[in-house]
């Protein structure tokens, strides 16, 4: 299996993807297996993700998951079967321990990334912790996030890109935050589909412009990031949560040639004499 904690050091490019939230084991196992081709066809690591509670929705109508137990089940069926590193998000200390015996990275939800008790318990369990940057957060602060777990535990860290909230019902990137938060010295990920997520736009959902993840994405990559995250659903449309901004499989695996080809191409101009 993938060592997660060397992702994203010397120049290693990993992708985490997969769907929002697990919508049932069957589904999840199934996504994960099509997911995993792909990334194996690019020859991109991957750290498989998926939520078991979506505790943010927008309204208490929203498909949330199928809770702690069950949703580490499925995971944990998902990385025997396939032996894939998971990713899943935690949102209260007590899920910190039974998360981290099935998941080797414990991500910290955006409106979370604040939540001091939170990132100690995962620093001290997790073998990485993803902090995703708060979409009310300046780029530099992300940096006393970084030092929180780095105080409480040994786990490495990442920083994740995930949009600024722009006005109502809308987020912007800004992408000189990516370069500030590589000032940190961790590895940088850029998540292209939340990023294009306008939240609460449809009442008691969320919209968004999923047409806008690949603009995004290269854009990211432009700047140098370390690795990138994406939501990933056989049909998007028909997703449970995050139906506008969820991609699916041929998208994936288009942004993933033209990472490689973008990625090849900023090692080129690296080192020619020339520029």
């Amino acid at each position: 299996m993938i060592d997660v904690a060397k992702l994203g050091m010397d120049g290693q490019f990993f992708v985490i993807a997969g769907p929002c939230v697990i919508e049932s084991p069957d589904f999840l196992l199934a996504a994960a297996r099509e997911i995993r081709r792909i990334a194996a066809e690019h020859q991109v690591p991957l750290v498989f993700k998926a939520s078991f509670d979506k505790a943010n929705r927008s309204s208490v109508e929203g498909f949330r998951g199928p809770g702690l137990l069950e949703g580490l089940k499925a995971l944990e069926a998902v990385k025997r079967e396939l032996d894939l590193p998971i990713l899943t998000d935690v949102h209260e200390t007590n899920q910190v321990v039974p998360a981290a015996q099935v998941a080797d990275v414990l991500q910290i939800p955006a409106f979370l990334a604040r939540q001091t008790d939170l990132l100690a318990a995962a620093a001290k369990r997790a073998r990485v912790v993803n902090i995703k940057k708060g979409q009310f957060m300046a780029p530099g602060e992300m940096a006393n996030a970084v030092e929180k777990v780095k105080s409480s535990g040994k786990a490495r860290v990442w920083l994740t890109e995930r949009g600024t909230t722009f006005g109502y019902h809308n987020l912007v990137v800004d992408f000189r935050g990516i370069r500030e938060m590589k000032k940190t010295g961790c590895p940088v990920v850029f998540d292209g589909t939340h990023s294009v997520q306008q939240p609460a736009a449809q009442g008691k959902s969320s919209g968004g412009s999923r047409e806008h993840v690949p603009d995004l994405v290269r854009a990211a990559l432009a700047v140098g990031v370390d690795g990138l995250f994406l939501e990933v659903h056989p049909d998007p449309a028909k997703a449970l949560s995050d139906a506008s901004t969820q991609i699916n499989y041929e998208t994936f695996g288009t942004i993933l040639r033209e990472a490689l080809t973008i990625r090849k191409a900023l090692r080129d101009i690296a080192t020619d004499p020339r520029s």
